[in-house]
């Protein structure tokens, strides 16, 4: 998109733009949050990783959850991070990166799936509140990639829409459904599909990312402990 579009884009345009994996290493120090949100994208990848400790630890700090805070974002939001997550029940972004309203703008699928209609939610966050991160957020014992893997494997069918899921799962997991533990190679393979997904797709997050003000990061969440592990 050119600046001369997007200077007539009804939305907001500001510094934003996706790079790529790899940042656990250099995101340490800057994981002491401050009040402010964080405009960068190992700013922003600290902050939720710091969160994620303390909802670990048992020591969650809920912020942004008061009466207050729903005052303060009622006339607009400006969240610091999209998050392209599963529909599960026991994956709730804000829960398990700890935190609160008006703090992450999160879509969910089953599967986490990138289609037309996810993209497009996630790129009007990217050009109304310009955010430096985009999370891809997969999680251990993905039911869609068993179903999946079960399918290819066993020739079955899914009932009505379910389907739809099934298939764009299938070239993704297909060449990991004979291995010992196909299911989490199916759920890394598909982060980093969907990941790279989007920024084949999407013009507007890759012109962010090539500028290098916003990054697009896979990460894979452990059902048995909450860890969040950032995928290379």
């Amino acid at each position: 998109m050119t600046e001369s579009l997007l200077r007539r884009s009804p939305f907001r345009t500001g510094s934003a733009v996706a790079g790529s994996t790899g940042f656990e290493g250099s995101v340490v120090a800057e994981a002491c949050a401050t009040a402010a949100a964080p405009r960068t994208p190992n700013g922003a990848l600290a902050v939720l990783l710091a969160g994620n400790r303390r909802f670990v630890g048992g020591h969650a700090e809920h912020p942004h959850q008061t009466p207050t805070r729903v005052r303060q974002i009622a006339a607009r939001q400006d969240p610091f991070a999209i998050v392209l997550g599963c529909a599960d029940s026991r994956v709730g972004a804000e829960l398990l990166f700890d935190q609160g309203l008006g703090d992450l703008f999160v879509n969910r699928v089953a599967g986490n799936l990138v289609d037309d209609l996810l993209l497009g939610s996630m790129e009007y966050a990217v050009e109304e509140f310009a955010p430096p991160l985009l999370i891809v957020l997969g999680h251990e014992r993905c039911g869609a990639i068993q179903s999946t893997i079960a399918a290819i494997n066993g020739g079955g069918t899914a009932p009505g829409h379910i389907g739809t899921i099934l298939a764009a799962l299938e070239p993704i997991v297909a060449p990991y459904a004979k291995d010992a533990d196909a299911v989490e190679a199916g759920v890394r393979a598909n982060v980093k599909a969907q990941a790279a997904g989007i920024l084949a797709q999407s013009g507007i997050v890759r012109e962010r990312v090539e500028k290098g003000a916003m990054a697009v990061v896979g990460a894979r969440y452990n059902m048995d402990t909450g860890w969040v592990e950032v995928l290379g």
